[in-house]
């Protein structure tokens, strides 16, 4: 596959798998695994095409920021945070590094500074370990701008954190108060 391909597919697959399994008439399980042969099965119908169970594989190997686990024997996949459908993945409650970071853009920053981050249509807030990924997800809703997190005050003062596969720490909320911008 092209690095084009499997961009596209990637992308295709976290929508299924996050929020919209119905599209391609699968479905996830408590935990947020779907039968693999379920979804190229789904993904070859939508897409008229002959995707393979190795084309996922380059997909999940592939990917820069590990989005998707498959279970021990490759009959399972999923994406391992990111949902708004309601799964449980499975996280562990983890003590997050003092400081996290929040990568978000320019026109949000007033609301945030205000109301704090919300997940909204997501189960929980994404947060970084490091700046640079902070800034390379802002970059994504336009000027970036990165937000340092009170992490370790949050979490003294009762907040849960969860760190996914992937690296990427989980809260449900941050709060304005534990918000700065540098």
């Amino acid at each position: 596959m092209t690095e084009k391909e499997i961009r596209s597919l990637s992308k295709f697959m976290s929508l299924i798998l996050r929020h919209r399994p119905e599209k391609i008439n699968i479905s996830l399980d408590e935990n947020g695994w779907a039968n693999i042969s379920d979804l190229v099965k789904g993904i070859n119908k939508d897409w008229e095409s002959k995707y393979t169970i190795d084309d996922i594989k380059e997909v999940v190997s592939t990917n820069d920021k590990q989005r998707f686990s498959f279970n021990k024997n490759y009959t399972k996949i999923r994406a391992n945070q990111g949902h708004s459908v309601s799964v449980d993945v499975e996280l562990s409650e983890d003590k997050p590094l003092n400081t996290l970071y929040h990568g978000t853009s320019l026109p949000s920053l007033q609301g945030i500074m205000i109301n704090g981050i919300q997940s909204k249509k997501r189960l929980y807030v994404h947060l970084s370990s490091n700046e640079a990924t902070a800034n390379d997800v802002g970059r994504r809703h336009g000027k970036p701008v990165v937000l340092k997190i009170d992490a370790v005050r949050m979490y003294e003062d009762g907040y849960k954190f969860y760190l996914s596969v992937n690296g990427v720490w989980l809260t449900k909320c941050v709060p304005a108060s534990y918000i700065s911008k540098d």
